[in-house]
């Protein structure tokens, strides 16, 4: 069992600055649309939900985050009876910022399959902002990312991160802050 509880905390953990970025983004919303209102093949390239704005909070809150998460990995981590990750600087810009990229290439394929801003895309909703960040983190910091994301850590976080994301949605929807469930 403390195996187990390891294995979900850590890998919950070094999640967590590529968690919050999104959210920190919504938040933030509004300004200048990073595609500046462009068009491609009639569709917007992005569209309005994807800003400057919300791209650069949402960065620094998930940057700010693993450095806040350093300062209490070992107590935490002890009162908890777990070894926690602590985030070099470019691990934790890369999961921060890749997961905003990796949510606006979802945005991008959505507006390219003809969805509009809201619409559902399962599964792409639920992981594109893993992907990006871990792809990011491991282009930035590869040891750090092979060491900390094992297989292990990967499933974890490939099953917890849907329902993790539909949960936080779903409270962002009830609360006003988001405009669909999902």
């Amino acid at each position: 069992m403390a195996g187990l509880v390891e294995l979900v905390a850590g890998a919950l953990w070094a999640m967590l600055p590529a968690y919050v970025p999104n959210n920190a983004a919504v938040l933030a919303g509004g300004g200048a649309a990073i595609d500046g209102g462009r068009t491609w093949g009639g569709r917007r390239v992005l569209g309005d939900g994807k800003t400057w704005r919300g791209t650069a909070v949402g960065t620094l809150a998930g940057v700010a985050l693993a450095f806040a998460l350093n300062a209490v990995a070992d107590p935490v981590g002890a009162a908890v009876g777990v070894d926690l990750p602590t985030f070099p600087p470019l691990a934790a810009l890369g999961l921060a910022l890749g997961a905003m990229l990796g949510d606006i290439g979802a945005s991008f394929l959505k507006r390219r399959s003809g969805r509009e801003r809201g619409a559902s895309f399962p599964g792409l909703d639920q992981l594109d902002f893993v992907v990006g960040a871990l792809v990011l983190a491991l282009a930035l910091a590869p040891a750090w990312t092979l060491a900390t994301f094992t297989l292990e850590r990967l499933a974890v976080v490939l099953v917890a991160t849907p329902l993790l994301h539909v949960a936080t949605n779903v409270i962002a929807y009830l609360i006003g802050v988001k405009n669909e469930p999902w």
